[in-house]
């Protein structure tokens, strides 16, 4: 009742004080749920605080996983990672050097480089430390790789957003296993293409695990997912609503991503076809800015594009503009007997 009586600056109007000031403080609370950067006096942290890094939301369980799965991580954060750019292209071109008559079938470069870019970079940064090169320790311990040994969460808090994986979703009433990616990526025609063409694409999927990769000085967190068949399993309805459908997946080759890279959708069932799904997007809620992790990634919180204009119809309204309309619609009709 204190803080109540506070917000009366009108002893003849108390009721209406009370009002205006509770409703300008619930706008504004939840106003700076949506700006970053704010520091809110006197309003708890979001459940959602990641502490600029990322958290876990309960504790993990440690597992040794299959060697494949491993190289596919370990390829996908180098891939990833700024300080890393520069030998990929040394890579690529010493492929090219190596097997002239191959450098022209991108197809082939790009296989061959996820084969063996992994072992090829840790030579070259072993190479560089024994000739007294100056490596920073961050290239060092990446080129080295993580421990076989990563540990498993059921949850995770990264860039404002919470994530689940797919299994605890459905103990749960939420949905917070939906991620989204906007990717760069070789779009092939057929198998028989030999000019593909290099491009950015939205993927959607589900999470199925979430890693925590330890490269010894530093950890990287990861999400393993389920992706989307890009060819037939997303479509475009007539009102511009993107559709996924989730039994046709694809894409099981590279099926991580970064946790700092996901962008959280929400899927919604269609009710004219239970087997396709609404994408939904929202911007995330107490968003910090994460800064200091250039070394790794770059982070952007921009969301994937979605159709924003409707699309072209017809209009029902075959009156003029001008001709006022006396008609209402949008109730129930009253007969009117004629004497």
């Amino acid at each position: 009742m204190k803080v109540l009586k506070g917000y009366v600056r009108n002893h003849n109007r108390p009721e209406g004080c009370i009002a205006e000031c509770y409703l300008a403080e619930e706008a504004v609370e939840f106003c700076t749920e949506y700006l970053s950067g704010t520091h809110a006096i006197g309003i708890p942290k979001s459940n959602n605080y990641d502490n600029k890094f990322g958290r876990p939301i309960t504790g993990g369980r440690s597992t040794n996983i299959d060697h494949k799965l491993w190289l596919q991580a370990h390829h996908y954060v180098l891939e990833n990672t700024t300080i890393v750019q520069p030998y990929i292209e040394e890579h690529m071109n010493w492929l090219k050097s190596q097997y002239p008559r191959q450098s022209k079938r991108q197809i082939w470069l790009q296989e061959e480089h996820m084969r063996c870019f992994t072992y090829w970079l840790k030579g070259k940064v072993e190479e560089a430390i024994h000739n007294g090169q100056d490596i920073p320790n961050t290239l060092r311990w990446l080129a080295h790789g993580p421990t076989h040994q990563v540990v498993k969460y059921p949850g995770y808090i990264i860039n404002g957003c919470r994530y689940h994986t797919k299994e605890r979703d459905m103990t749960c009433v939420t949905q917070n296993s939906g991620v989204s990616i906007l990717a760069g990526t070789m779009q092939i025609a057929s198998s028989k293409d030999k000019n593909p063409v290099f491009g950015e694409l939205c993927f959607y999927g589900v999470i199925n695990e979430i890693w925590d990769l330890d490269y010894n000085m530093f950890r990287i967190p990861i999400f393993k997912c389920d992706w989307v068949d890009n060819k037939n399993g997303i479509k475009v309805d007539e009102l511009g609503f993107t559709l996924v459908d989730f039994s046709k997946i694809g894409h099981k080759s590279d099926p991580f991503i970064l946790a700092s890279q996901a962008k959280q959708v929400f899927y919604v069932e269609d009710q004219l076809d239970p087997k396709w799904s609404i994408v939904l997007s929202i911007p995330p809620k107490d968003f910090n800015n994460m800064e200091g992790l250039d070394d790794f990634t770059d982070n952007c919180m921009e969301h994937h594009p979605f159709i924003s204009s409707m699309p072209e119809v017809e209009s029902f309204d075959v009156m003029d503009e001008s001709e006022a309309i006396y008609m209402r619609e949008d109730c129930e009709g009253i007969w009117i007997e004629n004497n």
